[in-house]
């Protein structure tokens, strides 16, 4: 259950965002997504992830 939780909020982000574009609207490309908006949040759970995996191997050890 704690896995679905926090697989829909990691996921519902590009759901919320997503925008329809219509072709017919002009010559003018879409604007490009921001490729910065979770990065410190994904760089937080890599260092949390690198810490528990740490520590779990160093009790085995």
């Amino acid at each position: 259950m704690k896995f679905y939780i926090l697989a829909f909020i990691l996921f519902s982000d590009f759901v919320v965002y997503a925008q329809i574009v219509d072709p017919n609207e002009g010559d003018d490309p879409p604007p490009g997504a921001p490729i910065n908006g979770q990065i410190m949040v994904l760089a937080i759970l890599g260092i949390l992830y690198v810490i528990y995996t740490y520590r779990k191997n160093k009790k085995i050890v």
